[in-house]
């Protein structure tokens, strides 16, 4: 603990060396974290990722940013560790992936809860848009009575309304918008689709024309 805090404290030129030195993580010479608390077990950050002030990631296995992806300030990213000594998801030992992953080009916003207790992998040109989205891998089994959990999966050139929530087990396929306010609750496969409501249910096709679907950089100007 101590490490962390005077890691904390220290200008980036030098924390990103003792990051990388005390804790062994991933990070590009042109990434940068602002003045965030982020430790999770492993971190990895490509060519300039960056990850924003005030943005708290624990308790989770991995987090991965991919080239140019960003998560913006007042982030809260967290988890359950899959060693943890627990009766918690004593049932998904070793099924388990408490880890966050966002690819190229894709942005996070700010003001949202990510809850990696299973997987949440983020594709290639994706934007999590707004404010105070909920992406929740874990809940209570009421049949079992037990805690459980199950990936989320965003396809690559999504993109995600304002104040959405996304359940355990629900993909969004590629090429797709899940509108603002919506509950995400399954999966679907379909992709070129506007994704709506609560429950979200398939609203209609996108033109595969629409120049966010061909983007080559992630910055929407």
């Amino acid at each position: 603990m101590l490490k962390k805090f005077i890691s904390f404290l220290l200008p980036w030129s030098l924390r990103r060396k003792l990051l990388i030195s005390w804790f062994g993580y991933e990070i590009h010479p042109t990434a940068k974290i602002g003045w965030a608390w982020v430790f999770p077990q492993k971190l990895v950050m490509k060519e300039r990722s960056k990850i924003g002030h005030l943005t708290v990631g624990v308790h989770l296995d991995y987090i991965e940013l991919g080239m140019n992806a960003s998560i913006g300030r007042s982030n809260w990213i967290t988890g359950f560790p899959g060693s943890a000594n627990s009766k918690h998801f004593a049932h998904q030992i070793g099924q388990r992936e408490p880890k966050l992953i966002v690819g190229d080009h894709s942005a996070v916003t700010k003001q949202h809860h990510l809850d990696c207790t299973n997987s949440i992998v983020i594709g290639r040109f994706v934007t999590i848009a707004g404010y105070q989205s909920q992406f929740l891998t874990h809940s209570i089994d009421i049949y079992h009575n037990r805690q459980d959990s199950s990936p989320i999966s965003i396809g690559d050139y999504c993109f995600i309304g304002t104040n959405v929530t996304v359940l355990g087990g629900s993909k969004l396929p590629a090429y797709s918008v899940l509108g603002a306010k919506s509950l995400l609750n399954k999966a679907y496969d379909d992709e070129w689709g506007l994704y709506a409501g609560v429950p979200t249910k398939f609203v209609k096709h996108l033109d595969k024309t629409y120049k966010y679907f061909t983007r080559e950089e992630g910055f929407v100007f």
